[in-house]
């Protein structure tokens, strides 16, 4: 299965968002995103993932990483795409915190297991 996250930078500072109770790896900051559903390609997916659960519109744009996550029952691709919000109001539903991090920051995050490989993708 695949699943897209955004890489969007802004005056070097990067958007990340933290996973709310309840959800799926819940207290873990990530670069959002989403699954991909039949007949979308990759932007489009991440597109409207952003849309749905930021309130975001954007322009999902080349691929910088590529990572596999193992999974209990399926194996997931996860694929980071350079990302530009082109306007709306960012909004959270499945995420209960946003910030703006720096490279060096990121680390200092508590981010999900494969958003940790995205940044250590030669390519971020």
């Amino acid at each position: 299965m695949i699943v897209t996250c955004a890489i969007i930078e802004h005056e070097g500072r990067y958007l990340i968002c933290r996973r709310a109770a309840g959800q799926n790896l819940a207290g873990y900051w990530e670069f959002p995103g989403g699954k991909m559903e039949p007949g979308e390609t990759v932007e489009e997916c991440l597109e409207r993932e952003l849309f749905e659960e930021l309130g975001i519109r954007t322009r999902a744009s080349k691929v910088i990483a590529v990572t596999d996550i193992p999974g209990k029952e399926k194996k997931y691709r996860l694929m980071a795409l350079q990302t530009e919000i082109l306007g709306g109001k960012l909004g959270l539903t499945v995420h209960d915190a946003v910030e703006w991090a720096s490279k060096d920051e990121l680390a200092s995050y508590k981010l999900a297991p494969a958003d940790l490989n995205i940044l250590k993708d030669e390519n971020f």
